[in-house]
């Protein structure tokens, strides 16, 4: 006997499941490669990771959230003094704007 297909996850339902993540996880993670809404993972062995990587929680920030210290907007890397910061950094400013915008 065989199980039928269950239905598809309404998106109310979903977002309420995804509510309990860290709002990071909704860009893909530019240090391990997981996908978007999947958790991080260790690439020497595939384990996932509670919390995402530091590069993945940037990511997010520079994709959410306007810079209040230079004023760039998503998307833009922040910049000090007309150059932009080092490894693709975000000012912690810009990452706390982007938890506020976020809860």
């Amino acid at each position: 006997m065989s199980r039928k297909p269950a239905a598809p996850m309404p998106a109310e339902i979903r977002s309420l499941l995804r509510a309990k993540q860290h709002p990071a996880r909704s860009v893909p993670c530019p240090h391990c490669g997981a996908a978007e809404h999947r958790p991080c993972v260790v690439r020497a062995n595939a384990r996932r990771l509670p919390q995402p990587h530091p590069a993945r929680v940037t990511a997010w920030a520079r994709a959410t959230a306007v810079c209040p210290a230079c004023q760039v907007e998503p998307g833009i890397e922040c910049h000090l003094g007309g150059k932009p910061l080092r490894d693709g950094h975000v000012h912690p400013q810009r990452e706390a704007e982007a938890r506020r915008t976020a809860a």
